[in-house]
Formats: structure tokens, C-alpha cells, sequence
């Protein structure tokens, strides 16, 4: 392990993640601080339970789904290093990649937060470049950088961070069960502590979606709560008319020649358009229990 990559803990959030959980825990250097937490419940004999042995994770196991960004703050409590990295499931940290982010850092001490430059499988960029809580203005352009560079916001597939900063905002939102979780810490960040940044230099592969298995009953739930997470998040931020806008998306969703023929986005959508009204129904609050 280098002298960078023991300066970082890990912190993955599992939710019937065993299909793509392994190839993750394989790409991280042996010796890094990493901690699992489990929204699924599975029990201390587990499958997931025998891979966070063998790969010498700590591991918490909630009893029911906590939603994510509950999830990553009980991990973050668990670890000291400087630097937390939030890396989903489904991703992969390229050769070198912990170190580069970590100088990367301190060459930048004035940023707070970091990005990776993520690829999907083929190599195609996977840029975040908008986001639903702030203006169009601050729209990025397509694509990576061609260098680190100061960006508007980040996406929590590989969010890395300062461990201090993090704390100093009490880390993320426990009222945003599941999705925007990472775009208002961003914005919290940004706002608050420091610059948010692409490193170009660092790597990781992320397959999209592939971090829960891809059933019309968690593609539902998942829908649910962004639905709901989007009017919360955008009334948070002050963005204008944010139940209008989350009902006009779920709506031309709805209308989508996939949702004719796919039963699990079918069952998106629909779920989708039930989180946006009922987050309407009771003013747009923070999530309540699971669906």
C-alpha cells in the first residue's frame, strides 16, 4: 500500500450488491481502510458477511434500509483518515487511482472535494456536468476536462473527500433518503468549505445502475424515493416551481415508448410519479420510511 492510499478510507453502501460487490473490493489496494454497510439486512453469516471477512472490511449491517446518505455517514463515523472516498457497488478504482487523487488534493488545498474521472466499461466519459438544484448557468460542458479542473458539482458514484470538511456539514443529508443526496452535498460544500474539483488523472470504471439487482421491485423503490428526493432537494435549494417541475418529468417518463416495453421500467415510472405526489402531499419533507 503507498503512503497516499493510506491516507483514505472507503466507504461502500450495499443494498443486494453481491453480484457486482466482489470486482470493487478486488480494485482496491490491499491495506486501505474500508467499511461496508449493509441496507439489506443480511445476517452475520452471509454471503456479504464472508467477503467483508475476507477482504478485511468492517462491516455494519442495518436491520432495515436506512436510505443512503444515513448509510455513508455510519460508515464516515467509523474511520480517522484524512480522506473519505464514497465509491458505489458497481465500481472499479483503476490502477494508481487512490494516489492520484490524493495529490491531486494537495496540489489543490483549496478544494474540498474531488471527482474522479469516471468511465463506463467501454470507456465512454461519464461526466456529471448539471444538476436539478442549480441554475442552467452553471451547466458543464460535455466530457472530461482535459485537466483537473474546478467544477460545479460531483457525482456520488466515486465522491471524495476531506474528512474535515465533510464533518464540519455533519456529511450528508439524513432527511434525502436516496438520490440528490450527493448533488446538495456538493452545493453544501461548495458553498461552505471550498472548491469542488476533476482529477483527470485518477480512474474509475462504473457500470451505471448495476449496484442493486435490476428488479421492477427495487427499480420501484429506488424510483419512489428519487421522486420524492427531487422536490425535497430542489425546495431545499430554492429552486423555482420544484413539485411543477419533478410532475412535468415524471409525466413525459411515463409517456416513453420503454415503459410500454419493459415491466421493470414500467414500474419505474410509475413509482416515480407516486414519490413526486406524495412528497406533495405532505409538503415536500424529508423521506419517511421505506416504501
Amino acid at each position: 500500500m503507498s503512503s497516499c492510499a493510506s491516507r483514505v478510507g472507503i466507504v461502500t453502501v450495499c443494498y443486494h450488491s453481491m453480484a457486482v460487490l466482489p470486482d470493487m473490493l478486488a480494485s482496491i489496494p490491499c491495506g486501505v481502510q474500508v467499511v461496508l454497510v449493509s441496507n439489506a439486512g443480511e445476517g452475520a453469516d452471509s454471503p456479504l458477511a464472508d467477503l467483508a471477512r475476507s477482504r478485511n472490511a468492517a462491516l455494519i449491517i442495518n436491520d432495515h434500509n436506512m436510505g443512503f446518505g444515513v448509510a455513508c455517514n455510519q460508515g464516515a463515523a467509523m474511520l480517522d483518515a484524512e480522506f473519505l472516498l464514497f465509491l458505489n457497488p458497481d465500481t472499479a478504482l483503476a490502477h494508481g487511482a487512490l494516489d492520484a487523487l490524493v495529490k491531486a488534493a494537495d496540489r489543490h488545498p483549496d478544494a474540498v472535494a474531488f471527482n474522479p474521472r469516471i468511465a463506463s466499461p467501454s470507456g465512454a466519459p461519464l461526466f456529471k456536468r448539471n444538476s436539478h438544484l442549480f441554475a442552467r448557468s452553471q451547466k458543464m460542458p460535455r466530457g472530461w476536462p482535459a485537466a483537473d479542473a474546478e467544477v460545479t458539482v460531483l457525482s456520488g458514484a466515486a465522491f471524495f473527500v476531506r474528512r474535515e470538511g465533510f464533518e464540519k456539514l455533519q456529511g450528508f443529508d439524513p432527511a434525502i433518503f436516496l438520490y440528490h443526496e450527493d448533488d446538495d452535498l456538493s452545493l453544501r460544500l461548495r458553498n461552505s468549505i471550498g472548491k469542488l474539483m476533476f482529477v483527470r488523472d485518477a480512474l474509475v470504471t462504473h457500470l451505471e445502475g448495476r449496484s442493486s439487482e435490476r428488479t421492477p421491485e427495487i427499480a420501484a423503490l429506488k424510483a419512489w424515493h428519487m421522486g420524492r428526493s427531487r422536490v425535497y432537494a430542489t425546495r431545499k435549494h430554492d429552486r423555482p416551481y420544484p413539485f411543477a417541475r419533478a410532475l412535468s418529468a415524471a409525466i413525459r417518463q411515463s409517456l416513453s415508448l420503454q415503459v410500454l416495453l419493459s415491466k421493470r421500467k414500467r414500474a419505474k415510472a410509475v413509482a416515480y410519479f407516486r414519490g413526486v405526489v406524495s412528497a406533495w402531499k405532505d409538503g415536500g419533507g424529508g423521506q419517511p420510511a421505506p416504501q
